[in-house]
């Protein structure tokens, strides 16, 4: 006679098969965006919505070494020495978080490249927890080269405008090539709300995060120490 299986067993089965699934498939894409050019969630999501995006991949050595400095001092001055996770300011901010899950200030370049490649928007426990385990695969199978460039070409500076070079284009004219000091810094302060924050017509806020910012990055030389001259 056979036995039949409980359907909490049954249940306990199929999402271990889809966690197993979904695991194989999360590394597949790791390996192939180690030289692939990645679509985020987000721009995904707007193609499934029939929504065109603007974007322009550019490689990081076409990228003007003060974008680099700007970028990595605004949103994680820790870059070149994590290795995905900045647990001392993750450690800081979970013990103030929300039931929603800590803020965006504990988020380094990898576990928001990990976020916007493979993740939803939004705060939570659930989704932060698997931001933080992909980001320490992502700090491992990637150099810090290549998660930097892959953040600058997903990140979103405006509704349906991804990726620095797009954003140095539409704000500026020029290419991501020739942003200057300032510039830059501007670009960077959009990153925590690139649809309200608009670099071509900052706030005075803005503009002053951007000199703060331009003056941090000029100060310190480490924060590009693991990338090429």
């Amino acid at each position: 006679m056979t036995r039949r299986r409980s359907p909490l067993r049954l249940l306990a089965l199929g999402v271990g098969w889809a966690g197993l699934v979904l695991l194989v498939l999360f590394l597949s894409l790791v390996a192939l965006y180690t030289v692939a050019r990645p679509v985020s969630t987000l721009m995904f999501a707007r193609m499934i919505e029939g929504k065109s995006y603007q974007r322009t991949y550019a490689p990081l050595k076409t990228i003007a070494p003060a974008a680099l400095a700007a970028v990595i001092a605004s949103e994680d001055a820790s870059f070149c020495d994590n290795h995905g996770v900045d647990w001392g300011a993750l450690r800081e901010v979970l013990s103030g978080a929300s039931k929603d899950g800590p803020s965006r200030g504990a988020s380094t370049i990898t576990m928001q490249t990990a976020k916007n490649l493979f993740l939803w928007p939004g705060r939570s426990t659930i989704r932060k927890g698997l931001e933080i385990g992909m980001a320490l695969v992502l700090g491992e199978a990637w150099s810090k080269p290549r998660t930097l460039e892959i953040y600058l070409n997903i990140a979103e500076w405006g509704d349906g405008l991804y990726g620095i070079e797009a954003a140095a284009q539409r704000y500026f004219h020029k290419s991501a090539r020739q942003l200057n000091a300032q510039e830059a810094g501007l670009l960077a302060t959009s990153l925590p709300n690139p649809i309200r924050r608009n670099p071509a017509r900052p706030s005075p806020m803005q503009r002053r995060l951007a000199a703060s910012l331009e003056e941090k990055a000029r100060g310190n030389a480490d924060l590009r120490h693991c990338l090429p001259n």
